[in-house]
């Protein structure tokens, strides 16, 4: 598989529609999802910067997964609790999100998204999707599509894939959460 064949840049010429061994598509693959895996993280990087970043994911996690702790909810983001704790107080000031007591434990509270937060989380992830919609546009609507068709495959296999190895000891069922298809 040629570098240079592997896709075309509207140059006018007739796509590509050359085949790959199973060891091509691996190697070309793994190039391109380390590629992909670092334009991710600069992005994610950038978006730290940016004005309620931290707000945008805890929000987004409420929204999705439902309610839950500060603590499981600082684990599952990566962030730190009292970053966490400075982000759900000021979204708790605002009517984004509310507490209620945890009825498995008194002591505690369980967060979770209010209307008002599920609209705010709307709102970006609409941004989201007219900023890939404009990086997408002057894509033909066919590879748009492959493009939807072959990722939702290849997140569907490497989950399943993840389960029948068990390789890192997770529980299948976290597997599964973790790359359950979501509209994020």
């Amino acid at each position: 598989m040629d570098k240079g064949t592997v896709h075309d840049r509207d140059t006018g010429a007739e796509p590509d529609t050359g085949v790959a061994s199973a060891e091509e598509a691996g190697a070309g693959l793994g190039n391109q999802i380390v590629r992909f895996t670092r334009l991710v993280a600069a992005r994610r990087q950038q978006a730290k910067l940016e004005q309620g970043a931290g707000e945008r994911v805890l929000l987004a996690r409420l929204v999705r997964e439902g309610e839950q702790r500060a603590t499981d909810l600082a684990a599952e983001t990566f962030l730190d609790l009292s970053t966490v704790s400075r982000q759900v107080r000021s979204m708790v000031e605002r009517g984004l999100i509310e507490r209620r007591p945890d009825p498995e434990d008194r002591r505690g509270a369980l967060l979770y998204a209010t209307e008002s937060g599920r609209a705010v989380y709307e709102a970006y992830r609409q941004q989201r999707d007219a900023q890939l919609a404009e990086l997408l546009a002057p894509w033909p609507a066919e590879d748009r599509y492959q493009l939807i068709r072959l990722m939702t495959r290849l997140n569907d296999d490497l989950v399943t894939h993840k389960q029948t190895r068990h390789v890192d000891g997770t529980h299948p069922e976290a597997v599964a959460q973790q790359g359950a298809s979501t509209h994020e």
